[in-house]
């Protein structure tokens, strides 16, 4: 879970105004009103900005108030671990899929109205039907176009780690969202390949705290390249304009572990007291109205996965990207990814 700066907040705060007030006078999403007296308590572990404006927009249309609670996803799931069937939490909204596919291993998460899920296609939610897709979100490399060229860049994620790249390229190890890579390189190459391939990342790069950190580096000039997730460069785009962009985006191809696609969702805790609340709220965020609002909003730059809203358009379509073929399932819970960044000295 990342902020926009205060630069880009300035920026973004008067239009993101103007768009609440288009959205909400627009036509209200069936929403039924199961109890005018809940407060939901969300645990979330995405954009603080884009839930907000979310939660303003449902708590108009639904008359449910809620209350989040914001963090990094492994942080705030190990959190719902600990505090299992005690746990205050109605919803739990996060950026990667690993964080609900522990979280589901361990019982925690209800059964999603079935209504809900079948909003979204069903490869992008949880196989035994506990949580629900609601964005996604692409892994790429952020290059500096003044220190090196498209052409130049590598054929795949993994010759990274090899001794060309020394100097060249940035991670950051420690951000949330690098431990989905490393579950999909193991997933794609196996453990013994994952964990040279890091030890490969531990002597080349240039290790930062998170992909804005990372993003900056690149676009400042710092290093060559750097691995994010897409909306990272997107977000710096927005707040630097275009004479001050001096990085693009590369996308990986042909189904490399590279260009692995992210999905972000949500879930309904077993021990939520207002489940009929709860459940309602995961059928507003894979609404018509809910995605074409992040969609819209210029804030975080992620994938609707509700069929027929279509993304920002500095996003590249989402048809032509070319993901590896790995499935929530296969992908996992990140226990292992952690496992392999401590054994190769990266955490």
């Amino acid at each position: 879970m990342k902020t926009i700066c205060l630069g880009a907040t300035r920026v973004l705060l008067p239009r993101l105004a103007q768009l609440c007030g288009v959205v909400v006078l627009a036509a209200v999403v069936a929403l039924p009103a199961p109890s005018r007296a809940a407060t939901l308590t969300l645990y979330s572990a995405q954009h603080e900005q884009l839930v907000d404006l979310l939660i303003k927009d449902f708590e108009k249309a639904s008359g449910v108030t809620v209350q989040a609670r914001n963090g990094e996803g492994p942080a705030m799931a190990a959190q719902l671990l600990a505090e299992g069937s005690a746990s205050p939490a109605d919803v739990y909204f996060t950026e990667n899929s690993p964080e609900l596919m522990l979280l589901s291993e361990k019982g925690l998460l209800a059964k999603t109205d079935p209504a809900t899920l079948a909003v979204i296609p069903a490869r992008y939610s949880s196989p035994t039907g506990d949580w629900v897709g609601v964005l996604a979100r692409e892994n790429v490399l952020a290059y500096n176009t003044k220190m090196i060229h498209a052409a130049q860049m590598p054929a795949s994620l993994m010759d990274l780690a090899g001794p060309a790249w020394k100097g060249k390229v940035a991670i950051a190890p420690s951000d949330g969202d690098f431990l989905p890579l490393v579950s999909a390189v193991i997933a794609v190459k196996g453990e013994s390949q994952a964990l040279a391939w890091l030890k490969g990342l531990k002597t080349n790069a240039q290790i930062f705290d998170d992909d804005e950190g990372v993003v900056a580096a690149v676009n400042r000039g710092a290093v060559a390249t750097g691995i994010i997730n897409n909306y990272y460069w997107a977000r710096l785009h927005l707040q630097l304009g275009d004479g001050a962009t001096h990085s693009a985006l590369y996308h990986f191809g042909h189904g490399d572990v590279g260009a692995l696609v992210n999905v972000s969702g949500a879930a309904v805790l077993k021990s939520s007291k207002h489940p009929a609340a709860a459940q309602q709220f995961l059928a507003y965020l894979v609404s018509q109205r809910a995605q074409e609002l992040m969609a819209r909003s210029h804030i975080d730059f992620e994938y609707p996965l509700r069929p027929g809203v279509a993304p920002d358009l500095l996003l590249k379509p989402f048809d032509q990207l070319h993901p590896p073929a790995l499935t929530v399932e296969q992908l996992g819970d990140d226990s292992q990814a952690a496992k392999l960044l401590r054994e190769a000295g990266l955490l």
